[in-house]
């Protein structure tokens, strides 16, 4: 029985990962505006996804258990290419995306560099958070930021700390 809910777990917050931005991303193509949307945030997520899945494949852990984030990165560029048009210049996004590739070869270099960063991902996260609600607060317009995103996001981390309980 926990396998079957374990199993279950897996592959909803797979399939709710492979929609998780779309809405976000289908909200700032509608207002065709970025306003409202952190960068920093943005980056601070792309940092900490990437980290954990750097982890993931360094330590050589089951595929299905690190599925999700390379389709969170996929949306996350996207999203973070979007609000580089709708500022006026997406060339400005190619330092971000030189630095987030090679990140993915300096996070292995050592063994102690992975694991630092792997214990400063809740802390990222947390920040990648707390950005976005200042960023929020300080714009006082929320219309690009979409709901239905935020809800999917909490369904996964309550899955993510469900599953570490079981295992």
């Amino acid at each position: 029985m926990e396998a079957a809910l374990l199993g279950l777990c897996n592959w909803s917050t797979l399939g709710v990962c492979a929609a998780l931005k779309l809405p976000q991303i289908s909200a700032v193509l509608a207002a065709r505006s970025a306003r409202g949307l952190s960068l920093p945030s943005l980056l601070l997520e792309l940092a900490g996804f990437l980290v954990f899945l750097r982890y993931q494949c360094y330590y050589g852990y089951p595929p299905l258990t690190y599925l999700e984030y390379p389709i969170l990165i996929a949306q996350d560029v996207i999203l973070l290419l979007c609000i580089f048009h709708f500022n006026g210049n997406v060339k400005q996004a190619t330092p971000y995306i030189a630095v987030l590739v090679s990140s993915w070869f300096v996070l292995a270099l050592q063994k102690w560099i992975i694991d630092l960063a792997m214990n400063l991902c809740t802390f990222i996260s947390a920040a990648s958070k707390f950005a976005q609600l200042q960023c929020l607060w300080k714009t006082r317009d929320s219309g690009t930021v979409s709901a239905l995103t935020w809800s999917l996001s909490s369904y996964t981390c309550g899955l993510a700390l469900s599953q570490a309980g079981v295992q």
